[in-house]
């Protein structure tokens, strides 16, 4: 497939510029629709700044290093992610009522991903291989099939490996205390540094290597494509700072409207609506045959996602009025758990550097069982499952796993080479 045209790339780039301003302009001039238009508009403009976040994330990375942008790009994309959760967490420090919301948002966040995001990159990755298979007639520079089906990992991936088996360690220590102490905070801030410090090296993207939009804008001269960068930077940020806070409200109002589990609602349609582009994007890089930069951008939003996130949520509920830990409701324990068991299990799938389809297909269904079964006993059990077959892969893997917390170790000083 060629590059986008200029005028395809200005109406993509237009599209979303229209279908994010009803979210400022509504904010700015203080209307407030009723709860279901308020949860469409304001949600609509939380999706499109995911997209043009996620565009000029895209974008930068012809400037500056591999494995960096690879992990600012996570980071950036999720941005409405973070400012949703974190308003729960701000707002619950004078509304006790909403610290439940920061655990939804948050475990669902990071359960979508896993669950769905990861078995999505295996399953476009096969098709794309079948589709590619001898006899077919290739178009472009679309490469010739890999004599594989299942997802593949770089040797740089074990430094986020070993950093996510860092945290996922940590994570376990609210479900045991019931709170998201400001010592969790502390240690999963450092680990999220220190990751971000390991894989700031390596050389720079080069413009082949994008897609869509964000390669046409790699394309133009330096300080033009740098100043659209910014751009979209500050267009984006702005419709987050005036989508989140009324998004995240008309959510529970609308709960409250229609009849619906206000704290479902919260953990799955909110991270949903952030998380779609960036699911989108990891999606078309294994259709193009990149299984290891469609799996690598899902596990950096991970990583930062179960770091840096839940980190900063007792900052917000401290700012907010709250003290300096997030208290859990047995409810909220039980999530946290859950999720924490599922990124056991996630972290044992992929120490091996390899995503088998199987593997793929178990995480989908163990995600989708808890829909089937909502309760508190088929949460623990889940849990359970979770616990047993990542602890028993780990047994059985503890080599791969030895490696990639020795790269998670080394790295803030060796420095890691982006490979592919």
């Amino acid at each position: 497939m060629g590059t986008l045209s200029r005028d395809t790339v200005a109406v993509r780039i237009a599209v979303a510029v229209v279908i994010a301003l009803p979210a400022v302009v509504l904010r700015l001039t203080g209307v407030h629709p009723p709860p279901v238009a308020s949860m469409i508009l304001f949600g609509a403009g939380v999706v499109s700044a995911a997209v043009l976040l996620l565009w000029a994330a895209e974008t930068a990375r012809v400037d500056m290093s591999g494995a960096l942008a690879l992990a600012l790009l996570a980071l950036i994309a999720v941005l409405p992610e973070y400012a949703v959760d974190l308003y729960f967490a701000y707002a619950a420090g004078s509304r006790p009522e909403y610290t439940a919301y920061a655990a939804a948002n948050m475990t669902g966040a990071n359960r979508l991903l896993v669950g769905v995001g990861w078995p999505l990159v295996s399953l476009a990755f096969v098709l794309a291989v079948r589709r590619r298979r001898p006899g077919r007639h290739r178009i472009g520079r679309i490469q010739p099939p890999p004599q594989r089906r299942d997802v593949r990992l770089g040797e740089r991936h074990r430094v986020e490996l070993g950093f996510l088996a860092i945290a996922a360690l940590i994570a376990f220590i609210p479900t045991l205390t019931g709170e998201i102490g400001w010592y969790v905070t502390v240690l999963l801030i450092a680990v999220y540094v220190a990751y971000m410090t390991g894989i700031g090296r390596g050389a720079a993207e080069g413009v082949d290597d994008l897609i869509g939009v964000p390669a046409r804008l790699a394309m133009l001269p330096r300080l033009r494509r740098r100043q659209t960068t910014w751009l979209g930077f500050a267009f984006g940020a702005l419709v987050v700072v005036c989508a989140a806070e009324p998004f995240a409200n008309a959510l529970v109002d609308t709960g409250t409207v229609l009849g619906i589990d206000r704290f479902l609602l919260v953990q799955w349609l909110a991270p949903l609506a952030s998380e779609a582009p960036e699911l989108i994007v990891a999606t078309v890089f294994a259709w193009r045959l990149r299984d290891g930069d469609a799996i690598g951008i899902l596990l950096s939003s991970k990583v930062n996602q179960w770091t840096l996130l839940i980190g900063t949520l007792p900052l917000a509920y401290r700012a907010g009025g709250g003290a300096w830990s997030l208290p859990l409701d047995a409810r909220q324990i039980e999530e946290v758990l859950l999720t924490a068991a599922q990124t056991v299990l996630g972290v044992a799938m992929l120490v091996n550097l390899s995503f088998l389809r199987i593997e793929a297909a178990l995480l989908f269904v163990l995600f989708a069982v808890q829909f089937a079964f909502p309760g508190t006993q088929i949460r623990l059990v889940l849990a359970g499952i979770y616990l047993a077959l990542g602890f028993s892969l780990l047994i059985a893997r503890h080599r791969d796993l030895g490696e990639c917390l020795r790269a998670a170790v080394v790295s803030p000083t060796r420095g890691v080479s982006p490979t592919r």
